[in-house]
């Protein structure tokens, strides 16, 4: 949701904070601020709403803030509207308490009303000027410094926050605190830094300390200390990160989102390479065994949006390949169920911040329930990846844009290769099956990387329906699942209200919507089902749809149905999820740009999804 930054140092803090926002704006775009400790000790606060442009405009490229440490904040709002009065930071009444807040105080209207009887007023409708107040007041209450006051703090709300807090009488140093939001810091020689994600901080030092839920520490120019809720000091070791900085970079593209569907081979290539070692799948390093495998006899795979697509994917997958039934849930109603869960069950949980807030959740309650987890994480050090039970780390390397392309991607490749492993191990399939697979999988690099050279077709085709109002995406099978991210990927970029059937599903209702024009993408890459399909479309046409299909080559037939067909290489069945998303990327992509949208940014979306 929000991003955070921060820095001690010895160089002026405004630019290096707004730098900091720059790269952290999908996190959120409908406000920001700076708080910078002046020359002469005093907290200056700036703030503004709408883009980071008018942060950038207000403070002049942040030469009129003067000082060497502060903190910063971009919002998408939760408590309050977005206006430059709600915009971090907050500070309390006499300034000697300043914060910046990502997450959710649940309890914040009865705090609210405690510090109300204390003497203390509010400017604004947010939890997060209740948060400062009550450390302010702690702090004044009982003089035991900045380490004491957030101790309370942290034992008395209830919620979700990463924190980070200047304090006036401790000039040139930051506070932080986090539980559940994710906040990581950076050390080097006379300076620190704060971020709510690892790709600000490449630049500085590739040794990250992620914090934990429910730690606390004390950050100066160049040291960094921290405690646990009992204020007792803690041993902490920084997580190399490997990730290339230039990839958090446009490096000449328009957008991160167009860069990062062309990263797709290379992550995908990566993310195989991790566990594909001279013809054979090894998830040794993963932590997970053969033994380990043999004994389930169920998965459960959770994810959010994208992540969830990949888990309908995913069912068909493992469920033809390896003959182990799947379910496949939503996050956010994981906990809200009475599931009936194997006890030798195995849930994979599949998020490429790992600290998807539902998604967390979820994997709490299944290892609350005795069940081994597995995750599927792109963010080394993440929560999620620190609490399963094994984990499969993507190659996909930063994704700036909030729509996600090539994280989604590696998923579907972790996942297959879990598939044929699963197959491999439970002895459903034997050493020559095995092998075919593995060779598709190994081969999906080059046919991915083989699709997207078809952009110039679908970038005409995209302005010939950017002005469209309605478009319906039909599969089945596994082209369903294609089918669902298509649209998602198109709604949520271009503002067109889009939706994914099922096929079959048309005439029990949804064919009442066709009318003359509108879009009807197929998907057509399952040979049993493509016939099927194909009626489905004839179907729709006939009541004035325009029809677009996507296909394998060699399917030259359905040109006699779509009015516009793209073709994709051909690969094995179970695997042509991450082809023939591609050009469904590009179309959704090109449609958003015909229309003059921020394509990176995307109107009431955040990229990490840290608050429930």
């Amino acid at each position: 949701m929000c991003g955070i930054v921060g820095y001690s140092g010895h160089v002026q803090a405004a630019p290096i904070l707004l730098e900091g926002l720059s790269r952290l704006e999908y996190r959120g775009y409908d406000s920001a601020g700076l708080a910078v400790v002046g020359d002469s000790g005093d907290i200056d606060i700036v703030k503004a709403s709408g883009r980071l442009k008018a942060l950038y405009e207000k403070t002049d490229d942040g030469a009129s803030m003067h000082g060497v440490c502060g903190i910063g904040h971009t919002r998408w709002a939760t408590h309050g509207e977005p206006t430059e009065t709600n915009a971090h930071p907050h500070c309390s009444d006499d300034r000697a308490v300043v914060a910046v807040h990502n997450g959710i105080i649940e309890n914040y209207q009865e705090l609210r009303d405690k510090l109300t009887r204390s003497g203390y007023s509010f400017y604004s409708d947010t939890d997060t000027e209740v948060a400062v107040k009550l450390i302010d007041y702690y702090y004044k209450k009982y003089q035991m410094g900045p380490v004491d006051a957030m101790s309370r703090f942290m034992l008395r709300v209830r919620g979700s926050y990463a924190l980070a807090v200047l304090f006036h009488d401790y000039p040139g140093e930051i506070y932080v605190a986090r539980k559940d939001n994710p906040l990581v810091i950076a050390v080097r020689e006379g300076e620190s830094f704060i971020s709510s994600d690892v790709a600000p901080l490449l630049k500085y030092s590739r040794e990250i300390y992620f914090l934990n839920s429910g730690e606390l520490g004390r950050l100066t120019a160049g040291t960094a200390t921290f405690y646990n809720v009992d204020q007792q000091e803690i041993e902490k070791k920084p997580v190399h990160i490997d990730w290339d900085a230039d990839a958090a970079e446009k490096n000449g593209y328009e957008h991160f989102m167009i860069k990062e569907i062309y990263e797709q081979p290379r992550a995908v290539r990566d993310t195989i390479n991790t566990v594909l070692k001279d013809g054979d799948i090894n998830f040794g390093e993963i932590g997970l065994t053969d033994e380990d495998i043999a004994k389930f006899r169920h998965i459960y795979i959770v994810g959010c949006g994208s992540a969830y697509h990949v888990g309908v994917a995913l069912q068909y997958v493992f469920e033809d390949i390896a003959e182990v039934p799947v379910r496949v849930e939503m996050a956010s109603e994981f906990r809200y169920r009475h599931l009936l869960l194997d006890p030798d069950g195995l849930v994979i949980v599949i998020s490429q911040s790992g600290e998807t807030a539902d998604t967390l959740a979820a994997l709490r309650e299944a290892k609350s329930l005795g069940l081994k987890t597995l995750g599927i994480v792109n963010v080394v050090g993440s929560t999620i990846a620190r609490e399963v039970d094994s984990v499969f780390y993507t190659m996909a390397g930063p994704e700036i844009a909030v729509a996600t392309t090539k994280a989604y991607s590696a998923q579907l490749a972790a996942g297959y290769l879990l598939a044929v492993k699963f197959a491999k191990v439970r002895g459903v399939i034997d050493d020559e099956k095995f092998d075919y697979y593995v060779r598709e999988i190994d081969a999906l690099p080059d046919k991915i990387a083989k699709a997207l050279e078809d952009k110039e077709r679908l970038q005409w085709f995209a302005s010939k329906y950017a002005n469209a109002s309605d478009m319906f995406f039909i599969g089945r099978g596994i082209d369903y699942a294609i089918s669902m991210e298509g649209s998602l990927k198109m709604k949520e970029i271009s503002y067109i209200h889009s939706e994914a059937y099922a096929a079959g599903e048309l005439k029990h209702g949804t064919i009442s919507l066709i009318e003359k024009g509108t879009l009807v993408v197929g998907i057509l890459t399952q040979p049993e089902l493509f016939e099927k399909t194909g009626s489905n479309m004839v179907e729709v046409k006939a009541r004035g749809a325009y029809l677009m299909g996507v296909t394998t080559y060699g399917n030259y037939n359905i040109e006699d149905t779509a009015n516009f067909t793209v073709y994709i290489p051909k690969a094995d069945e179970h695997f042509t999820t991450s082809i023939a998303i591609v050009p469904l990327q590009l179309f959704a992509y090109y449609v958003s740009v015909t229309r003059g949208l921020d394509v990176d940014k995307p109107r009431n979306l955040a990229k990490s999804v840290t608050v429930e």
